[in-house]
């Protein structure tokens, strides 16, 4: 888990949770995707929301998830609409 907190945008919840899901390394967390990943997540965390999975992103990018480009929010937004 402690590997998981040092990417960026990870905090210890969020490793928590991602650890929950099988998630347990930065590694898996780049070879899942960020769709994938988000998707386990709201299976087992039904409250996660838009923000994770831009934070995933950026974390598999190494970005802040506020740097994302708007091209990329708007893939992931749609993502996550087509889940709801």
């Amino acid at each position: 888990m402690s590997e998981l907190t040092e990417m960026m945008n990870i905090g210890k919840e969020m490793a928590k949770k991602l650890t929950a899901v099988g998630i347990d390394s930065s590694e898996k967390l780049i070879r899942t995707g960020s769709k994938q990943a988000f998707l386990q997540l709201k299976q087992e965390y039904p409250n996660v929301c838009l923000v994770h999975l831009y934070a995933l992103e950026g974390a598999i990018c190494n970005t802040g998830f506020q740097c994302l480009s708007d091209e990329k929010k708007k893939e992931l937004k749609e993502f996550s609409d087509f889940l709801k």
